[in-house]
């Protein structure tokens, strides 16, 4: 396709897969599209098994990686600890969770007993991430993602070191204006309609309002994102001048993703008025599913989220004991259990391989340009 994105990172169609699952980004990437890992999660050893197991897949197809360092943490967290940054969590929030948990027959007892250092998350933090970065540019990525906020100095100097583009993603005009002021090759436009972190904007409005906002810096590629989970969506975005687009929640019911099947489940006959937008998981708002976990955090007894990453380590350890026993069949974790995405998750009622959303993109795309054609009078 004639599109800077193909050009820029080697794919032959322009639609970016973010996934956590290594198997989702190979067999996207070997499609024609660009899968995305997920890093943040990894550790520098880990994420090499996870890359040496790509580039056996894919052969020199393209993919990248995906990491969250946040601007807001990065200044006012960096100095403290992981135990100290735990230390600063209020009892009365962790109680909250006990409390919620109970109502549901889930035992509490030892739900903070463990709790992992690595909680606050390390990679989250510049020191972390780059640590991280040095082990993904052992193997051949082509592109880098930060997901939260504008890229620091390290992943921007680095991206042009190597030659390798650096994206990110933007939910509001004014932090496209100050991606594009460091520095960013490639801008990830995400509507509120997205899955995980996003702004209060529509993708419909924001793509045009992004463009207008980005034209006194030049020509900088944007990917939408928030809500695109079928190629005519993907034609009417790149109809309003983006090029090309980056998806996170149709990889969720993929045959190969990693979703857990109590989740995928609740995802295959959800609608996309069955999400929210709540702070209630990492203390920054994220769309994810409705649950009675998310109810119970917009009830007027609620304590208030607190901010990034002090949430985590309230929502984590309980969030995670929910996934495992929703998995033996708990009712009570069944009905409680929930994960990011976006209000596409409406479109995603069959499972089917990564590889066949993929050619199923491209067909519907090509018929919704068709159709765009069809509407030009050729007389």
């Amino acid at each position: 396709m004639k599109s800077p994105i193909c050009d820029m990172l080697g794919c032959e169609f322009p639609l970016l897969a973010f996934s956590h699952c290594r198997d989702v980004v190979a067999a996207v990437s070997n499609a024609g599209g660009f899968g995305v890992l997920g890093a943040v999660g990894h550790s520098p050893e880990t994420l090499d098994i996870e890359l040496s197991w790509i580039d056996d897949q894919v052969k020199g197809k393209p993919y990248g990686v995906d990491l969250i360092v946040p601007t807001s943490l990065d200044n006012k967290e960096q100095a403290l600890s992981a135990a100290e940054i735990e230390a600063r969590v209020p009892p009365e929030h962790k109680e909250y969770v006990r409390n919620l948990l109970a109502q549901f027959d889930i035992s509490t007892h030892d739900l903070y007993a463990q709790q992992p250092r690595g909680g606050v998350g390390d990679n989250m933090r510049a020191k972390g991430a780059e640590i991280v970065l040095d082990a993904a540019f052992t193997h051949p990525i082509k592109l880098v993602a930060n997901a939260l906020g504008v890229p620091p100095p390290f992943m921007l100097e680095r991206g042009k070191r190597e030659g390798v583009p650096v994206a990110a993603l933007t939910g509001a005009r004014e932090h496209a204006v100050k991606h594009a002021e460091a520095g960013v090759d490639i801008l990830v436009v995400s509507g509120t309609e997205a899955g995980g972190h996003c702004g209060e904007v529509s993708t419909l409005v924001l793509i045009p309002e992004v463009l207008q906002a980005l034209a006194p810096y030049g020509e900088i590629p944007i990917l939408a994102a928030g809500g695109i989970a079928t190629g005519r969506q993907m034609a009417a975005v790149m109809a309003m001048g983006a090029h090309g687009v980056w998806t996170g929640s149709v990889w969720l019911t993929t045959a190969e993703a990693e979703t857990a099947p109590a989740v995928k489940e609740k995802f295959l006959t959800a609608s996309s008025r069955q999400t929210v937008r709540s702070r209630s998981r990492t203390g920054k708002y994220t769309r994810q599913l409705r649950s009675p976990w998310t109810d119970a955090w917009h009830a007027p007894e609620a304590p208030d989220p607190l901010p990034m990453p002090l949430q985590a380590l309230v929502s984590e350890p309980a969030l995670g004991k929910i996934a495992r026993l929703a998995e033996t069949g708990h009712a009570g974790a069944k009905q409680l259990t929930t994960y990011f995405v976006g209000q596409a998750v409406g479109l995603m009622n069959q499972v089917q391989s990564a590889r066949q959303v993929v050619y199923d993109f491209m067909e519907d795309f090509a018929d919704a340009t068709e159709r765009l054609n069809d509407f030009m009078d050729e007389d």
